[in-house]
């Protein structure tokens, strides 16, 4: 047996090893990999007070030196690939080539951000003299950073969605503190790791581990002026009914849909996008593809395509370079999926593959006529399920997509460009993805949803610009 690692939480830039400590285990064999050390309330407020003190030194950082800083860490990334694609395989259960395409993504998402802070438009003239008695004055508008940050991760991409708050709040010069998801906090340690090593200053930027009880002053605590939370959607709304006075910006997930045209051709390519969508890190992705609505024109041949291929795909150790699923997160969950599958059967649901479970393997399932009532249509899998349904007019498709309480995004399969036009306008989502699947994401987009997947918009640029706020300066001649 392997010794247990252990690793130090950061606050206010220093490595400090506490009294208490959390097991992160090995999502795959359920053994205990390491032991993070956990911030208690000393701890937070120290943390807290650090920040808001390091406002000034933060805001005062011109860009190229939040450039330097941004640089290293791609730097230092880049040279901890392999390290850190194994550990996020350990703590994460991801599959080998989704947890290297995820250091991928942490090294781009740095990388947007230290091209970003030479590039952000810093401010703007403003004509004042739009009345008589404004004819004598002139004003101009800068962006200042928001002020100290609190930052709150998810555990399905530890590194990558960590760095989309961490990594625009150097750009806006905001001072943070940052709380992990326990079931994945090593990854947001290896970052404030590197972070060390820079000239970012110290006071300015702390990353606790710590007990639910402990971190609800990271939302209720009104010295931060901002709110980053990225989870689930209760648990987010609830952060913003008792944040009070600050800012809050919400990535809360939601039931992805694609709908696919019969002007579409229903290629090989076609197919597995759709089951990488559906499955991939056992569809612990906020924006898996969790409904396929095919027209009834092209139903029956998506269908046989689709089972042919994914009838060949069981979950497996994710340390093979084969796995597309792997664990899910805890047994727990994979329980909870269980019973919605379960259920939807009972319902008249027919399972026409996978639907069965082995610990956290739950292998990957495909469902037909689901009654629109229950949970496994209502509500985020957050698993390797995804239902077929059938339509046979494009604006009740689009209807049919937009009856989910959710919003973050969804795909359209179609070559008619009035269609597409149409999907964008109509569509209630974040974002709307044409001839591709939902699942889709480039670090530097826009991305953040309606209705209950959330408010805001993160994206490098758009984080950017929550974390910070107009100052107008008016000036009379």
């Amino acid at each position: 047996m392997m010794a247990v690692l252990e690793f130090p939480l950061y606050v206010a830039g220093k490595a400090t090893k506490t009294q208490q400590w959390l097991e992160v285990e090995n999502k795959f064999t359920g053994e205990v990999y390491a032991k993070v050390a956990l911030a208690d309330a000393k701890t937070l407020e120290k943390a807290i007070s650090s920040a808001v003190k390091a406002e000034q030194e933060m805001a005062a950082l011109k860009p190229f030196q939040k450039q330097k800083i941004l640089l290293h860490c791609v730097k230092r990334f880049n040279e901890l690939r392999e390290e850190l694609t194994t550990l996020l395989i350990i703590e994460g259960g991801k599959p080998k080539n989704a947890a290297a395409a995820e250091v991928e993504r942490l090294i781009n998402t740095f990388q947007i951000a230290a091209d970003a802070v030479t590039q952000l438009d810093d401010g703007r003239l403003m004509p004042l003299a739009v009345t008589p008695a404004a004819a004598a004055y002139r004003s101009m508008i800068q962006h200042v950073p928001i002020g100290a940050v609190s930052l709150i991760s998810p555990f399905n991409f530890p590194l990558n969605l960590t760095a989309h708050k961490i990594a625009p709040a150097i750009a806006a010069g905001c001072p943070f503190v940052l709380k992990p998801a326990s079931l994945t906090p090593i990854s947001a340690l290896k970052i404030a790791e590197v972070l060390a090593e820079t000239d970012l200053p110290k006071a300015a930027f702390s990353v606790l581990p710590c007990p639910r009880e402990h971190a609800d002053v990271l939302v209720t605590d009104d010295r931060f002026k901002l709110l980053s939370f990225t989870g689930s959607d209760v648990v987010g709304w609830d952060m913003k009914a008792r944040a009070g006075r600050k800012k809050v910006t919400l990535e809360l997930g939601g039931n992805a849909a694609v709908l696919i045209e019969p002007d579409t051709e229903i290629t090989d390519a076609l197919v597995d996008r759709l089951i990488g969508g559906a499955y991939g890190h056992a569809g612990q992705v906020c924006i898996s593809v969790q409904r396929i609505l095919a027209h009834a024109d092209i139903y029956t041949e998506l269908k046989k395509k689709l089972l042919a291929k994914l009838k060949k795909i069981q979950a497996a150790d994710p340390t093979l370079d084969t796995t597309l699923v792997g664990p899910m997160i805890k047994e727990s969950e994979a329980v909870r999926l269980k019973k919605w599958v379960d259920k939807a059967e009972k319902k008249g649901a027919k399972i026409l593959c996978g639907g069965s479970l082995n610990g956290v393997l739950f292998e990957p399932t495909l469902l037909e006529n689901v009654d629109e009532s229950l949970d496994i249509y209502q509500n985020e899998a957050f698993g390797p399920v995804a239902i077929l349904e059938k339509y046979k007019d494009f604006e009740k498709g689009i209807s049919i997509i937009n009856k989910s309480r959710f919003g973050l995004q969804a795909g359209v399969y179609t070559q008619n460009l009035n269609k597409m036009l149409y999907a964008w306008d109509h569509l209630h989502v974040g974002g709307v993805i044409i001839n591709d699947i939902p699942t889709f994401r480039v670090d530097n987009m826009p991305y953040g949803g309606v209705k209950d997947s959330g408010l805001g918009r993160e994206g490098i640029q758009s984080a950017i610009r929550d974390m910070q706020e107009e100052r107008l300066l008016a000036i009379k001649q």
